[in-house]
């Protein structure tokens, strides 16, 4: 029986490249060896279980350095070291980093969605609201990117589509950036996240899918307030050193008053 085009991918525990690997420095930060984790995903060739069995890594592991954002953030972890030898075997071996092949037109133009006959209230002036965590878009993106005929470049230019009152010309390092945050309103005031919310709202109406549970949720959560904020960052609050402050899924930050608040005895 013939392997599967991913299992020669597999077997990564070369005696003779692992040898030659031992002279070559490591040269790429932490950041470039996780967008080339993304580009090879995205491409197909691999799904995530089967990458992070191919460099030995735990699926925690591999979250946790995905999430990270930065040159040295990750640096010790062993998904660093095991993905940047991954990619340096496939150059060893002459195998060059996959790229999609993208859906084009009579003209040989890429084709990006049709949801031109697909309107949603205050999209006019840029201001739909939002009722998914950048969480949610971030799973979405990736979901996304991984359609068959689907580009990165395209994409974003499918997000930059989306808005209205400005003309906007979004970059993969604002998609990165955006896909190496963790939480769900780490990302909130990016560009990526209110046009990437915008462009797979009018997918889901386009094909008739109903709101999930999650949305329904985020609705009743976030009404009162016009759906999720994209102006202010939401990472920060005024606490007091002994409080607690925690945030749920829904991205709502709670602060419970710690002892020794002198605010305390007022609240209670």
């Amino acid at each position: 029986m013939s392997k599967r085009k991913s299992d020669q991918y597999l077997e990564v525990d070369d005696e003779e490249l692992d040898m030659e690997l031992e002279n070559v420095p490591m040269k790429e930060s932490c950041d470039v060896v996780r967008r080339k984790i993304r580009t090879f995903l995205d491409s197909g060739e691999m799904k995530v279980g089967e990458f992070q069995k191919a460099i030995n890594v735990t699926s925690k592991s591999y979250s946790t350095f995905m999430t990270q954002n930065g040159p040295y953030k990750g640096s010790g972890s062993s998904v660093y070291y095991s993905a940047w030898a991954f990619f340096q075997k496939r150059e060893m071996r002459g195998l060059k980093m996959p790229k999609k092949k993208a859906k084009t037109d009579a003209a040989g133009n890429d084709q990006g969605v049709d949801i031109a006959g697909v309107v949603l209230p205050g999209e006019d002036d840029d201001s739909v609201e939002i009722y998914d965590t950048c969480d949610e878009i971030r799973r979405k993106i990736s979901a996304h990117l991984q359609k068959p005929g689907v580009t990165q470049a395209q994409f974003l230019r499918d997000v930059a589509a989306q808005y209205r009152t400005t003309e906007k010309r979004l970059q993969s390092k604002q998609l990165n950036d955006f896909r190496s945050k963790k939480g769900p309103y780490a990302g909130n005031t990016s560009a990526i996240f209110y046009g990437a919310y915008v462009l797979f709202e009018k997918l889901r109406l386009q094909e008739g899918k109903p709101k999930s549970k999650k949305r329904q949720e985020m609705e009743q959560v976030w009404s009162r307030e016009g759906g999720m904020d994209t102006e202010r960052k939401r990472d920060r609050v005024w606490a007091h050193v002994s409080d607690h402050v925690s945030q749920d899924k829904y991205g709502r930050l709670n602060v419970v008053p710690g002892p020794t608040n002198p605010m305390r005895s007022r609240l209670m």
